[in-house]
């Protein structure tokens, strides 16, 4: 049904008078990052005063100590927590983040989640050795489906679901995703995202539902009420349903160029009314928990900004949850560290996300509330929020979570055929039909149709990240057992009504269709790994291009079909292709399409466009410089006469585009990145071709075949200490990728064994750097070798200020080849820190 607009302008009017008629004094004293409560819109918390549940709350407290309560305010990871330190540290909660899974495997099913959950309530409610017995909160990012597990239902990505305009939808998805979550053991998603993406340069703009806040205000309470049931409700909070965070507060959406964890520059008034607007409905539907972003306002970290916690969101908005931090957040906060942030509990966060720091957290923070760095009643407060929450969740009388019934008749709700029915509608209602030259749409289905481009066949794309991994990355059709893919769906319906379809991604056919179907788009990722300089769709790579404009040059005519979690600018695409569709970022249901593309041998149409874009689409690849190609809203359907005239191919981009996660690729050095050789004597040589060597002669490099010609590097150490290294044009941020799961991963093989250690590393500036010794090494194997960011921290390489971001050192007789060194989170070998 149709969104209307939500307003929010009473309070930006409240805003504007306060300020005008303020003392002078006032607004002098008061910077744009002064929060004014009185101006922002009230919520109406809706569980009425529960005497029986306070009761309850103040009962455990009494009986808990200081260590006790400083527990529960901690959340650790399932990667570096094991239930015996749940037991002796009392903890609150065990999120999964998006690469941890059971017994450190790659994957997890059900059954595997469910043993993991119930040794961890285990140890959080043994009493054997004192304590007070508090079941955990239970956390995952089940942010489009239960998209964690092997065989859930995987629904369309945020940014595909907001162009449905369908807020009965998000519900029923929010109940399915309930459920599945539970079915696994786990109590409590991190979803969903009220973030209103203002530009699609942000790595994280497909986890929101639209650039309009409106679109995101009609979302936000039908995503809590089907996660959590409706406050009132017998179903509320039941054993069908999970705890939801509305995230990130606030303006994740609204940073500087996109950037993650950024920071956004605006007015309160914008604050208020396009990056706000989500929350109080999210409260007024009982949202029980609010996750702090990562990102600033004008310059102040939100886990600093005290107005915004309390003063805002707690008081005036009336939220009565308990606010968590997202991951490792406090460590941005000015003063505080990882370990160590009395200030953001005293802004107001009652939990905060320690995946990997827990352990110095809970230390540090349990000294300052002795030394009353932390006021009791602050510790008391946080305390009583999270408490609160679980017990409106029954988790004190539930069983083991194996044991709760939706776990203990798992395989008929992960991936039910009523929630894939689900996402297949839910598909259906994404799609956005933006051309349709000579009413191409819909195709016969008894006509020969081939299916080609990269996402014909591909599952992992059609996903996007948060699939089954963080950045969804590395993943094959066989990982997702039920799921089907776009080309599979199409085949299916075309064979059943008597035609012929071929799955060809290549494009090349065994027979000349009639018609062609391009899958293509975006490769996955998730967060700071999309950031993007420009809006270019694979820059400097035109073979998807190459492919339509081949097909049309044969005279066959072809439907593209995008893959993408935002929009890009593929104006040449558009051109060349009779038909266009966006399907964002579908999910596991890929009949969805075929449904739509397709109609009856009778030529009746079951199921028309039904989108509508919640993303303006761009004309350039400049955000904000023209107006849209497509505006908002824009979206036709199979009864519009309408013929889209040629679109500019000025992309409005000069110059090379500068990538911060891709730095060697075939052997070459990437634009805005240099190839040296350093000698013994300390002279460093730019290599300009190949064969080279370093000024003294003690390293040597020359070309070598790997998969293609010349497409690596070998390099012979005749003496030594030497280095190859790939230099910056400019220095590099990585502070936010070592705080992840991030690794530097560099394709490379030992020609030989090495007689001394060979390292790598990357470098910070004079006397700075950071490296771990690449032994052992199978030798004479190409090897995808990675080392995470945060061990070339720990070894002391400043992340905030890197000029070398691979740097390959070694000695006399060592022999290495190198092909190509990239940011990533898949390798077949990592290498640990160094003890």
């Amino acid at each position: 049904m149709p969104i209307a607009r939500t307003s929010r302008l009473p309070a930006a009017l409240a805003l504007a008078v306060f300020i005008a008629f303020a003392p002078a004094s006032f607004a002098a004293d008061h910077a744009a990052t002064t929060a004014h409560p009185q101006a922002w819109p009230r919520a109406t918390w809706p569980l009425p005063p529960d005497p029986a549940l306070e009761r309850r709350v103040a009962a455990l407290i009494a009986k808990m100590t200081v260590a006790d309560k400083v527990g529960q305010l901690i959340q650790a990871d399932i990667g570096s927590v094991t239930p015996e330190d749940v037991r002796k540290y009392r903890l609150g909660s065990v999120l999964a983040g998006g690469n941890s899974k059971p017994q450190g495997g790659r994957f997890a099913t059900a059954a595997q989640w469910k043993s993991l959950a119930d040794a961890f309530q285990r140890a959080a409610t043994d009493t054997s050795s004192g304590g007070v017995a508090i079941p955990l909160l239970l956390g995952i990012d089940a942010v489009h489906g239960d998209n964690g597990t092997i065989g859930a239902t995987l629904f369309p990505q945020n940014s595909a679901l907001g162009n449905a305009h369908d807020p009965a939808l998000i519900r029923a998805i929010g109940a399915a995703t309930a459920a599945e979550v539970r079915a696994t053991g786990f109590n409590w998603t991190f979803a969903p995202t009220l973030a209103v993406p203002q530009d699609p340069r942000w790595g994280r703009a497909y986890e929101g539902y639209s650039q309009d806040p409106g679109v995101v205000a009609a979302y936000a309470a039908a995503m809590v009420e089907g996660l959590q049931g409706k406050p009132g409700s017998p179903g509320f909070l039941d054993a069908s349903h999970v705890i939801a965070t509305a995230k990130h507060y606030l303006a994740d959406g609204g940073t500087k160029d996109g950037k993650d964890q950024g920071d956004a520059q605006i007015s309160e008034r914008a604050l208020i009314d396009v990056h706000a607007v989500g929350y109080p409905l999210a409260i007024d539907a009982g949202v029980q928990s609010v996750m702090a972003s990562f990102s600033s306002w004008n310059g102040v970290k939100i886990l600093a900004d005290h107005g915004l916690l309390t003063d805002v969101l707690k008081q005036r908005m009336d939220f009565q949850g308990f606010v968590v931090g997202d991951w490792n957040a406090q460590g941005q906060v000015p003063g505080c560290t990882n370990e160590d942030c009395p200030a953001a509990f005293n802004n107001g966060a009652d939990m905060l996300m320690a995946p990997d720091s827990w352990r110095g957290l809970y230390r540090n923070t349990l000294a300052e509330v002795k030394a009353g760095v932390i006021p009791m009643a602050r510790l008391d407060d946080a305390v009583a929020r999270i408490l609160r929450v679980k017990f409106r969740l029954g988790l004190f009388d539930a069983p083991l979570p194996s044991q709760e019934p939706l776990a203990r008749d798992a395989s008929h709700v992960l991936g039910s055929p009523a929630h894939r029915a689900l996402a297949r509608r839910a598909v259906r209602e994404s799609l956005v039909l933006l051309k349709n030259d000579g009413h191409l749409l819909p195709l016969d289905p008894r006509q020969r149709i081939l299916v080609a481009g990269e996402g014909a066949d591909d599952i992992s794309r059609q996903n996007g990240g948060w699939t089954l991994t963080w950045q969804g990355t590395g993943l094959t059709n066989a990982d997702f057992p039920g799921a089907q893919s776009i080309g599979a769906g199409i085949a299916q319906q075309v064979k059943t009504a008597g035609g012929q379809a071929e799955i060809a991604p290549a494009g090349h056919y065994t027979r000349k269709p009639d018609v062609a179907i391009v899958v293509f788009g975006e490769t996955p990722y998730a967060e700071f790994q999309g950031d993007r300089a420009n809006l270019l769709f694979h820059p400097g790579d035109d073979h998807d291009l190459d492919l339509i404009r081949r097909l049309r040059g044969q005279g066959i005519p072809v439907v593209a079909v995008f893959l993408s979690g935002r929009p890009l600018w593929v104006s040449r695409e558009i051109n060349v292709a009779n038909a266009f569709v966006a399907a964002w970022l579908p999910g596991s249901e890929g009949g969805g399409v075929a449904d739509v593309l397709l109609r009856e041998p009778n030529g009746q149409v079951d199921f028309d466009f039904h989108g509508k874009l919640a993303f303006a689409w761009p004309s350039t690849a400049m955000p904000g410089h023209s107006a849209p190609a497509f505006p908002l809203g824009y979206g036709l359907t199979y009864a519009d006469h309408v013929t889209v005239p040629a679109l500019s191919e000025n992309s409005g981009v000069s110059g090379a585009t500068v990538r911060v996660d891709d730095y060697l690729e075939k052997g070459a050095a990437v634009a805005g990145y240099t190839l040296n050789l350093t000698g013994v004597d300390g002279r460093r040589s730019k290599v300009l071709a190949t064969p080279a060597a370093s000024a003294d002669g003690s390293l040597r490099l020359t070309a070598l075949d790997y998969r293609a010609q010349e497409d690596a590097r070998r390099l012979d150490w005749s003496g030594g200490p030497a280095a190859l290294s790939i230099d910056a044009d400019h220095p590099l941020d990585l502070d936010r990728q070592a705080n992840g799961d991030v690794m530097l991963v560099t394709t490379l093989r030992l020609a030989a064994p090495s007689p001394a250690p060979a390292w790598i590393g990357m470098g910070c500036g004079h006397d700075c750097r950071g490296r771990v010794a690449l032994k052992p090494l199978a030798p004479a194997h190409w090897l995808r070798v990675g080392v995470p960011l945060k061990c070339l921290q720990a070894a002391g390489a400043n992340m905030r200020h890197i000029v070398q971001p691979l740097v390959l050192e070694a000695s006399r007789g060592t022999q290495l080849a190198v092909s190509s060194a990239t940011l990533g989170t898949n390798a077949d070998q990592v290498v640990g820190c160094a003890k």
